[in-house]
């Protein structure tokens, strides 16, 4: 006969943390599958750091991956209401080159040579991202039409997207490069003066951090006033200092990146600073596309959690007879999803162009695939119906982390497509088998 006497206390010790688990993650309203990617993204972060010396975790490679992955988390905030509503988009990388390359024609070639505008003029930069956010509208509510009033399936329609955008970047200038980009423009890429320095970080950080605060009291205060369940204090309290804690970590690693070394004595000779001998340190600090990122994130959240526009969407991601039985234009929601979808990457665009400085024909080439993983990793089903926005730009991240830290180890661009195409079929399967559980 088999003793199961002695392994009784080991299972009540077991069972008794797993019920403490339990209570915990119940108490502060935590997703798991949200945990499980942050712990995912620690784990990858601390072995690329191992595997290239110490180098992936320095204040430098996280502000550039920071810098990096901004126009793709910025898409993947559009990506999660077309996956959600049951499409698929798979013409955004296009979409991307295109707008990129108009807006590098309007600002370096016609409001300049044809409109005779000059370099540094204020409206510059204005109308060519202006042009480019319509001209994403445009796209996006052209293949929304399509795809929602004339039926055609999604895949098919934004396929043929990505091959005509791709083509439209390179016939608009024969193949050439267009640069350099205004001065203004480029603030939206990053860098040095693409930054907004240490003291408004600081000052960004504890604003966000007040923020949080107001947003956990208005919470509790919302949960009285309708009788719902509140929090314990202590998971308020939790939530609060967690967060804040992540802020102003970001804010640190932010600040401890300094400007190179040319770039700040050129600074000080401009403006007759002395450079004491050890040098003269100044932090980038918070870059904008970052911002503009957590920016488009935040206003994304509220439109999908706070609007009936976003409730639309769910309903119909879940069961789209219903949600066209209960009397929801299901069609013109599909459109208005793919017109922001446009927008994004408009929006995208002038940030991946900024950075470079330059707008090439390979602008936001593959990029369609980091989008579509991010926003699969983050959570977004692809049976619809279920995905959270800061779900899918912690996916961003994650994507953006291991083709960082592929460069570092210098590994080949095949090897690195490979590695990001095995990761986004192992998070379909993880996606498959948590549907399945519950």
């Amino acid at each position: 006969m088999t003793d199961t006497t002695s392994n009784a206390p080991v299972d009540r010790a077991r069972a008794a943390e797993l019920t403490a688990i339990g209570r915990f993650l119940k108490a502060t309203e935590l997703d798991i599958r949200m945990l499980g990617m942050v712990a995912a993204l620690v784990i990858i972060w601390v072995g690329l750091d191992l595997w290239s010396g110490g180098l992936f975790l320095t204040p430098r490679n996280l502000w550039n991956l920071s810098v990096q992955t901004s126009s793709v988390a910025i898409m993947a905030t559009g990506m999660v209401l077309v996956i959600v509503m049951r499409n698929i988009d798979l013409s955004v990388g296009s979409v991307e080159g295109v707008v990129g390359m108009v807006m590098g024609v309007a600002q370096a070639e016609f409001l300049i040579r044809v409109m005779g505008m000059q370099l540094g003029n204020p409206w510059l930069w204005v109308i060519a991202l202006a042009t480019g956010i319509v001209v994403g509208l445009a796209i996006g509510a052209l293949q929304g039409f399509i795809i929602a009033y004339l039926e055609v399936p999604a895949f098919i329609v934004t396929l043929g997207g990505l091959l005509i955008w791709r083509g439209a970047a390179w016939w608009i200038t024969s193949g050439r490069t267009v640069a350099p980009m205004d001065a203004t423009f480029q603030l939206m890429g990053g860098g040095p003066a693409g930054s907004i320095g240490s003291t408004w970080s600081w000052i960004l950080g504890l604003a966000a951090c007040a923020g949080v605060v107001a947003m956990l009291l208005n919470g509790r205060v919302q949960r009285k006033r309708f009788k719902f369940p509140l929090r314990p204090v202590w998971a308020e309290v939790f939530l609060g200092v967690v967060s804040c804690a992540i802020i102003l970590g970001a804010v640190t690693i932010a600040n401890s990146y300094p400007w190179p070394v040319g770039v700040v004595n050129r600074y000080a000779e401009a403006n007759n600073i002395t450079v004491p001998e050890g040098g003269l340190f100044i932090a980038h600090g918070m870059a904008i596309p970052v911002l503009m990122a957590v920016a488009v994130g935040l206003v994304m959240t509220f439109v999908t959690n706070r609007t009936r526009f976003g409730r639309y969407v769910f309903a119909i991601g879940g069961n789209p007879e219903a949600a066209n039985l209960a009397g929801i234009n299901t069609r013109w929601v599909t459109m208005k999803v793919f017109m922001i979808m446009g927008v994004l990457a408009a929006v995208a665009a002038a940030v991946s162009s900024a950075r470079l400085n330059a707008s090439t024909n390979s602008l936001g080439t593959l990029d369609e695939l980091l989008v579509i993983a991010a926003a699969v990793i983050g959570g977004t089903s692809l049976a619809g119906g279920s995905g959270t926005i800061i779900g899918a730009m912690l996916g961003a991240l994650l994507m953006q982390s291991l083709q960082s830290g592929m460069v570092l180890l210098r590994l080949e661009t095949p090897l690195q497509n490979i590695v990001v195409g095995l990761v986004l079929v192992v998070a379909v399967w993880l996606d498959t088998m948590y549907r399945k559980r519950v």
